[in-house]
């Protein structure tokens, strides 16, 4: 069969230029939404007339024959046939006949990828939001068994105050909480129909575009045909998004390997989530945490790849535009793999508390709070700091820890200093000290957990909501 489009052209395509502009080899992702979307269309077009009811009967059967092939793996994609939309219309005229040829009315296949697009892009967003929030839950469980796991908090990678390893981990539960929120919020532009904009001005046809979107479930229609088959934002905020949630997977992964090093020793990932050396037997390599980490720069390349296709493009449609699936397509599958093997792999790590505890033990991140012992006794504070810089020199050229010293030791560096100071220094008693919103002691992190469950409730009824919403008609 010759092209769809063929009518104008007197000489068929050259070969290579059908492959260098096929796109039949990635967007056939989207086929499912592809025919999603034609339903909803051909439905309308009986709705209003356009097409006899009988066609729209038959087209529709054929589309879900069509589906059953794709469903099915039964689906022969061809890259003559250029991209999904033209392969499923081909398949669906072999199949129906030349009435299959009345489904493209009305609609060009600007406003049809676009469609795809969104219809895709909303689906993935309700799952990777669900993902997030197994992974806030895999969280919580390791924060509330660690309640009162103390370890050493860092700046500059150099010790700094301890902690509570659940607080530590909760700064985590806070960072995807915003990830999901920026979910969330994109929803409502993802969640705004296309179809309808024709190639760039309308249709002739007296289409009704609100029935479809009620048909697909969206919640806008763009107002400008214009901008519906030109707008690629929706792309780019998706692509920021997973930027930004991979950039926290990736800090969260750099820790993992830290800390399972020789050197930490705060955690032991389970074998699952590890690999071996092909020649040294005795090694238990991160590899999922490292690959998390170093597939992050490719999303990256995705965001500024698609940011610079758009950059100069005049309205409406243009074929760059293409390029803006397989960066898209590429993410959804990175992130999805990253979301899958993360949350397991955080509820299964072990955490070593010892050896926390011998860490917290043996540094000197309890200085500040000898600061505040004196600053409360009424030392001014840049004094105070002068004479805990002088008290930790000496530690360090004694071969000591601050606990270690005697109280003589303390009072030659200020008479202030009395028994009290060794209760001060404890780790437990440096970690509940900081007992303000958002802090490190024990009651604000068990808040901190309360109201993050609360969030993941709230989370979960909007998930919920939308599953429900996006489900195939």
């Amino acid at each position: 069969m010759s092209k769809l489009w063929g009518g104008r052209f007197t000489k068929q395509t050259d070969q290579l230029v059908e492959q260098y502009t096929a796109s039949i080899t990635f967007d056939k992702a989207m086929a499912e939404e592809d025919i999603q979307g034609s339903l909803a269309h051909v439905t309308m077009l009986g709705k209003c007339g356009i097409l006899p009811q009988d066609d729209v009967e038959t087209i529709k059967e054929g589309l879900h024959q069509v589906m059953n092939r794709i469903q099915s793996g039964d689906m022969n994609y061809s890259v003559s046939d250029e991209d999904i939309h033209m392969n499923i219309e081909k398949t669906l005229i072999d199949l129906i006949g030349p009435v299959g040829g009345k489904l493209h009315t009305g609609r060009s296949r600007n406003d049809q990828v676009a469609t795809d697009m969104h219809l895709y892009l909303r689906k993935r967003v309700v799952t990777f939001a669900g993902l997030l929030v197994q992974l806030q839950e895999a969280l919580l469980k390791q924060a509330k068994a660690n309640l009162d796991t103390i370890v050493p908090g860092y700046t500059h990678l150099q010790r700094a105050q301890p902690i509570l390893f659940a607080h530590h981990l909760m700064a985590y539960v806070s960072m995807f909480e915003r990830d999901i929120e920026r979910l969330t919020d994109s929803y409502k532009r993802i969640n705004t129909l296309p179809l309808g904009a024709g190639a760039l001005a309308g249709t002739t046809f007296a289409i009704d575009r609100h029935f479809v979107a009620e048909e697909l479930g969206f919640e806008r229609v763009y107002e400008n045909s214009l901008d519906a088959v030109s707008d690629r934002d929706f792309i780019v905020e998706f692509l920021s998004n997973a930027s930004l949630i991979m950039m926290h997977l990736s800090r969260l992964c750099e820790e993992l390997v830290l800390w399972s090093s020789t050197e930490f020793q705060f955690i032991e990932l389970d074998d699952a989530f590890c690999t071996g050396s092909s020649i040294m037997p005795q090694k238990k390599n991160p590899d999922v945490a490292e690959l998390v980490r170093g597939k992050t720069g490719r999303v990256y390349g995705h965001l500024v790849g698609m940011l610079t296709v758009l950059k100069a493009l005049p309205l409406a449609y243009n074929k760059d535009m293409q390029e803006d699936k397989e960066g898209m397509l590429d993410t959804v599958e990175t992130l999805d793999g990253a979301l899958r093997l993360f949350a397991p792999m955080v509820e299964t790590m072990k955490v070593n508390r010892d050896r926390m505890r011998q860490a917290v033990r043996q540094d000197f991140s309890n200085a500040t709070d000898i600061a505040d012992f004196l600053v409360n006794k009424g030392m001014p504070f840049r004094q105070a700091h002068e004479v805990i810089g002088k008290t930790v020199l000496y530690c360090i050229e004694q071969n000591k820890y601050l606990l270690d010293l005697s109280l003589d030791e303390f009072q030659q560096f200020s008479p202030l200093f009395d028994e009290v100071i060794y209760e001060v220094l404890q780790p437990e008693n440096v970690v509940n000290a900081r007992n303000v919103f958002g802090g490190t002691a024990s009651v604000q992190v068990e808040a901190a957990i309360r109201r993050a469950e609360q969030a993941i409730v709230q989370s979960n009824a909007w998930l919920k909501e939308k599953e429900a919403a996006n489900s195939l008609k």
